[in-house]
């Protein structure tokens, strides 16, 4: 593997359709403001390298990027790729990846609006993102230590597993499908409406109007805060272990709590069965 270090690159296509490479301690920065630097590239590796300009990283086979910064004006960094590693490393720019396949995030610190669009297989560990859209459209996702602060994300993904996750999010996991979250806190309002396939495990959601208009919702010893008009239309089998605001309406299924401030059943397909403190309120 040919190795360049300390080097300064700042032209159009500068490393374009490099293979066998290894790209340390180099700055990609300077007035010729070139775009591509490394489109059309295989199995290259880059090690503690400072990334100004926009697109480097453009139709990639086999990536490892590591203790490296990705700044605002590197926009969209990595799109059509595969198999991709990075460690250790800032990504602060907009759109920083987009379609693109098997990828490993690890240890990183996200700035990026739009980050993570129709990705297909990623793993993510010991993270913190700010995004807004963070992952949608993307599928088979495996999440572990991440957290992430932003509005609307996990939309219309589907086939996640998110494990010790902390996110603080607006309207999360709309639309999506078959995904476990387990020994998580989610906050925001509106959590996982439409939502089909989705099963939270010892987790703690805090918010307005949760869970709505699901389907196959399942939880499993959950606590939930601030929950007003929460399950509406969705078809759930719940284990709340924590009192609720209110209930309303939720369509099938069985919801056991420990007690609810109020109980609205005022639509006559609402037939799921509701358990406060093991019993049935009367008038059910």
């Amino acid at each position: 593997m040919k190795t360049i270090e300390n080097k300064t690159f700042d032209m159009e296509r500068a490393l374009y359709g490099s293979q066998d490479l290894c790209v340390k301690h180099c700055s990609f920065d300077g007035p010729a403001d070139g775009e591509s630097a490394l489109k059309e590239s295989s199995r290259i590796e880059v090690e503690n390298c400072f990334w100004n300009l926009r697109y480097p990283f453009w139709h990639d086979h086999g990536l490892k990027i590591r203790g490296t910064e990705l700044t605002e004006l590197c926009r969209a960094a990595l799109w059509y790729s595969d198999h991709i590693e990075i460690s250790d490393s800032k990504l602060h720019g907009i759109k920083a990846l987009r379609e693109c396949q098997d990828v490993k995030v690890k240890g990183c610190h996200i700035i990026s609006p739009e980050f993570g669009w129709s990705v297909n297989k990623i793993e993510m560990t010991d993270t913190s993102a700010q995004s807004e859209y963070f992952m949608m459209r993307s599928s088979n996702l495996t999440f572990r230590n991440v957290k992430l602060e932003g509005k609307y994300s996990f939309q219309y993904i589907e086939n996640g597993t998110f494990e010790n996750c902390e996110f603080n999010t607006k309207d999360a996991f709309w639309h999506a499908k078959n995904v476990t979250v387990k020994n998580s806190v989610i906050k925001g309002e509106y959590f996982s409406w439409y939502s089909d396939g989705l099963t939270l495990i010892n987790c703690k959601i805090i918010g307005t109007q949760p869970l709505c208009y699901c389907k196959n919702l399942r939880l499993i010893h959950c606590e939930m805060e601030e929950a007003d008009f929460a399950f509406e239309k969705s078809q759930v089998e719940a284990e709340v272990v924590t009192p609720v605001i209110s209930i309303k309406n939720p369509a099938s299924g069985c919801i056991q709590v420990p007690a609810a401030e109020e109980i609205i059943l005022d639509d006559p397909e609402a037939k799921c069965r509701i358990l406060v403190n093991g019993k049935e309120p009367a008038g059910m």
